[in-house]
């Protein structure tokens, strides 16, 4: 999966709590909302508005966020209840490095995986 199919599943799936996603789809779509939250801060301080832009950005984004990161918990056979822990400081970079770096498991719980099998 790449960048743009990424952040195009992400969107399109901005509410879908259930099923899973894969390392490259939760990856590309992180590195893809630090892009946006980097030039929505500097378009927001540029025109003098302080973080207000920044603010705005973070909330219209943060169900799609906390989505693909349940996806993606879901994807390594996790229960949703996990991303409690993404939301305590320090203890959320231990979980993204432990966690959310593992590769799929395979068939689990919460359906066959985000890409088919090698053949």
């Amino acid at each position: 999966m790449d960048f743009m199919q990424s952040v195009k599943t992400v969107l399109k799936n901005y509410a879908k709590f259930d099923g899973r996603s894969g390392r490259a789809e939760f990856w590309w779509w992180v590195l893809a909302y630090i892009i946006g939250a980097i030039l929505v801060t500097a378009v927001s301080r540029t025109l003098g508005m302080g973080d207000i832009l920044t603010t705005v950005y973070g909330l219209a984004l943060i169900v799609p966020n906390v989505a693909v990161s349940i996806r993606r918990f879901h994807d390594i056979g996790k229960q949703a209840l996990w991303v409690i822990l993404m939301f305590i400081p320090l203890v959320n970079l231990v979980v993204a490095l432990i966690f959310l770096t593992k590769p799929s498991d395979g068939p689990n719980q919460y359906g066959e995986g985000p890409q088919p099998p090698a053949a």
